[in-house]
């Protein structure tokens, strides 16, 4: 038998500056969400667009908040002014001499709240259809599913107008009739039947897309783990699934923006939004369609701030799907 090795100070010496730097060059990062935003960051078009849409909630949070003028503000004898004529309406005034700079940002207001809040309807509907489908599977699963097959063959905008032309009479009754409604009859009945429609219809791909993801993820020793020691399934589904599903689920959020967005643009253009003289962008082409001739650049504004902002986030969103990728890490 050797006899023990004796151990001692002397055979130990700090590492050289040279050593160091080359261990923490080789140092992989451990943070999922570090290597994600590494990724992301390297997409430069879509870090432009997130910097655009950070920038315009800025602009129609506190525009409206600080302009001298209001979105219902009518100033007779400054109807019609074009664009860039005075400083005081850098975007002119419409017929009833309205500032369209305010009301561009109020319609981007709303067109942005109406996206993120559907979108947040879509999430919490979605994600918890979509998780208790896949984890308690069989029977459970199969009728889940066709449920969900049946919703995908109804069409979703005729549910929308349908919607919003039978609860128009009985919303607005509603909204004038109780004392702490009457804040919310500006918005219009058509909104609400967004917001119902989608609590109803649309949530079904982001369940399809969750239960896809959390069906490779059930069988993985870690929730097997947590079986053996006792947890509960919803604890299974909360704790473990769900967390570990949260780039599908922030990929899909973030392209159901824009559909919501272009949904309550189509219904504000067609008179099924908003109700004046509140506006969205929607509403805001829709009123410049009957100058389109004489004066056209009031179109041009909302149509281009919409088609931006759709663009935008649809860009953000797939890069967000390639940086939340753990298969794009030896990409990067």
């Amino acid at each position: 038998m050797q006899n023990d090795i004796l151990i001692t100070d002397e055979m130990f010496e700090p590492a050289t500056l040279e050593e160091r730097e080359g261990f923490s060059i080789m140092q992989d990062p451990t943070n999922f969400w570090q290597d994600a935003w590494k990724r992301f960051k390297k997409n430069k078009i879509a870090m432009i667009s997130a910097i655009f849409i950070i920038l315009i909630t800025l602009m129609a949070i506190f525009v409206p908040v600080f302009s001298p003028f209001s979105y219902d503000n009518q100033a007779k004898g400054s109807e019609n002014i074009a664009p860039f004529v005075k400083f005081a309406h850098p975007l002119g005034t419409d017929a009833l001499g309205r500032d369209a700079f305010v009301r561009l940002m109020i319609g981007a207001r709303i067109s942005l709240a109406i996206g993120i809040l559907a979108s947040l309807m879509v999430v919490l509907i979605g994600v918890i259809y979509g998780a208790v489908s896949a984890f308690f599977g069989g029977w459970v699963d199969n009728i889940m599913m066709r449920i969900v097959d049946i919703i995908y063959s109804v069409p979703s905008m005729l549910v929308v107008i349908l919607l919003s032309v039978v609860l128009r009479a009985p919303l607005t009754h509603l909204f004038e009739t109780t004392s702490y409604l009457k804040g919310f009859a500006g918005v219009g009945p058509g909104i609400f039947s967004i917001f119902l429609t989608y609590s109803l219809l649309y949530w079904v791909d982001m369940a399809r897309m969750v239960r896809g993801q959390i069906l490779s993820l059930k069988e993985m020793e870690f929730v097997n783990a947590a079986r053996a020691l006792g947890a509960k399934p919803w604890r299974i589904i909360i704790k473990h699934l769900i967390p570990n599903s949260m780039g599908v689920i922030i990929v899909t959020a973030t392209l159901n923006i824009p559909q919501a967005i272009f949904n309550e643009a189509f219904l504000s253009f067609i008179g099924l939004g908003v109700s004046p003289p509140l506006c969205s962008l929607g509403s805001l082409a829709s009123d410049a369609l009957s100058g389109i001739y004489t004066y056209p650049y009031r179109l041009f504004w909302p149509s281009l701030i919409i088609s931006l902002i759709i663009l935008s986030f649809n860009l953000v969103g797939d890069s967000l799907r390639d940086a939340l990728d753990p298969r794009m890490k030896s990409k990067g």
